[in-house]
């Protein structure tokens, strides 16, 4: 760990301030308010939503923080400030991002641990099918950790859909792949096809094994964990944005 980095870790966290949370019409969309006052992010943005259900799940992020504030908890709070202050710029790097981890997708990759590739092959295999199916990008695997050459046409073709989703969407994804490691699972979750939970447990298959044969490591579990909180968050943004669409 950096010093800086250990530093700002070390900062103490703003005590909580407000007595009452709340979401409310805002403009076209939903605000987050404390004691009637908007919330802003930290570019000065009122913090907010396009759907209700949205608003209202970040504002009760705000009202769990019980003595102190802290973003580290708030996921869907944090998913927001990259949204208002940030993605409108950031929106073509964000989908060659995503494109890029389909070039070395968790799931093309196979152990030379024959019980392991059996494993990984019986949950992973249905979904290279699936991309190539219903996204129409497909992938190539190997039982390699070296980076595979994949189709160009794979990687345009989910690039091109990523950045036509919206920002709240695309911020989500862009978000949940990197905790994933793999692009479909990503554009799985997003599409309903995976729960947040059965594609955080598809992306730990390794360390699923791993765990049966040499115990597991407190911290690694307890860093899973928030792998996992921020990943369902995302799934979060994903289901009430459709949910609201779907009225």
């Amino acid at each position: 760990m950096s010093m800086s980095k250990a530093k700002a870790e070390n900062r103490p966290l703003p005590k909580r301030f407000y007595a009452e949370t709340a979401a409310a019409r805002s403009g076209e969309g939903w605000g987050v308010f404390l004691d009637g006052r908007a919330v802003k992010t930290p570019a000065g943005r009122a913090l907010g939503a396009p759907a209700e259900a949205l608003a209202e799940a970040m504002a009760a992020e705000w009202e769990a923080q019980i003595t102190h504030i802290d973003p580290f908890t708030m996921p869907l709070t944090r998913l927001a400030h990259v949204v208002l202050d940030r993605i409108e710029a950031a929106r073509e790097g964000a989908a060659a991002e995503i494109a890029r981890y389909a070039q070395t997708d968790l799931l093309c990759h196979r152990s030379d641990d024959l019980e392991l590739a059996a494993r990984q092959s019986a949950a992973w295999d249905e979904w290279l099918d699936w991309s190539a199916n219903a996204l129409d990008a497909p992938l190539n695997r190997a039982a390699s950790i070296l980076a595979l050459e994949q189709p160009e046409t794979s990687l345009s073709t989910m690039k091109a859909r990523a950045l036509a989703l919206d920002d709240w969407r695309l911020t989500a994804l862009a978000s949940a792949v990197p905790i994933l490691g793999s692009a479909v699972l990503g554009f799985a979750l997003l599409e309903g096809e995976l729960t947040g939970e059965e594609a955080f447990s598809l992306s730990r298959i390794d360390e699923a094994y791993q765990a049966e044969r040499w115990g597991e490591d407190a911290e690694a579990v307890e860093a899973a964990a928030n792998r996992k909180r921020d990943l369902l968050a995302c799934e979060t943004v994903f289901r009430l944005m459709d949910a609201a669409e779907a009225v």
